[in-house]
């Protein structure tokens, strides 16, 4: 039995040495890639967007790393300090520094922003969403 125990022991042991060895291996064909976070140009404070309209999103690419972690970009709306599950836009290049979205049917506030998702999140400022209410 203790043969038995001191063979199980030693195998998780080994297996522990054996996993760490290779998560800490350093990887030679591995770019280093930066953390890109582009302020949010507009939607500005101050900004009134009307339901159902199109507006152009845009953000500021000029002190874009060469190698980002996420280059695919991911825009939701928040209301307050809640991020809502309407999505946007998604899937678009980070770097083209603008995309357009439809304003969603929400109920009008003056509390609503956008996280601008690529690798990492980024808020707008708050701004105002008009039109009828749907209730």
């Amino acid at each position: 039995m203790t043969r038995a125990l001191f063979a199980l022991f030693a195998f998780f042991a080994f297996a522990q040495l054996a996993l760490g060895a290779a998560v800490s291996l350093p990887r030679a064909e591995a770019e280093k890639r930066d953390v890109f976070v582009p302020p949010v140009l507009y939607p500005h404070a101050g900004t009134v967007w009307t339901k159902g309209q199109r507006h152009n999103v845009t953000w500021d690419i000029s002190d874009a790393p060469q190698n980002i972690t996420n280059s695919k970009g991911l825009i939701l709306l928040r209301k307050g300090n809640t991020a809502t599950p309407l999505v946007l836009a998604n899937g678009f290049d980070i770097l083209l520094s603008r995309v357009e979205v439809t304003v969603p049917w929400v109920l009008p506030g003056d509390d609503y922003s956008l996280v601008l998702f690529g690798d990492s999140g980024n808020f707008s400022p708050p701004f105002t969403i008009n039109g009828p209410s749907i209730f």
